[in-house]
């Protein structure tokens, strides 16, 4: 079976372009949830590329799984709590008090998800090079 961590990896940045497109409309909800899939999708390649499959959406906890040897940033394990928080709030309105998901996220939260997801596909592309 071939290795697909490069189409995990070209997928984490298409989603990573989408959350940009997100954000520039307007729908930080949607940035802020495409930002956490770009992220994901780039520690499954990781993983992928070490021989090794990875399952579940928390990317905390698939970054505590990748192969032991990697020398990760400190702040890549704090990014992908963030991110984690974006997986779900921001699409279903049950997770919030009141209103919609979109009236909870804003500029600041999708230039932060951003931003840590950048961080960390920059992370899995410089380590799949």
């Amino acid at each position: 079976m071939a290795n697909r961590a490069t189409d995990w990896l070209r997928q984490a940045n298409q989603d990573l372009e989408h959350a940009e497109e997100s954000r520039e409309r307007g729908r930080h909800e949607w940035s802020c949830f495409a930002a956490h899939q770009a992220a994901e999708k780039a520690i499954k390649a990781l993983h992928l590329r070490h021989g090794q499959e990875a399952w579940g959406h928390v990317v905390a906890k698939l970054i505590d799984e990748l192969p032991e040897g990697l020398e990760l940033p400190d702040s890549m394990r704090e990014y992908a709590q963030v991110l984690d928080n974006f997986y779900i709030p921001t699409r279903y309105p049950d997770s919030h008090p009141e209103g919609s998901p979109f009236d909870h996220f804003g500029p600041l939260q999708s230039s932060t998800a951003l931003k840590y997801a950048r961080s960390i596909l920059e992370f899995v592309t410089s380590e799949m090079a």
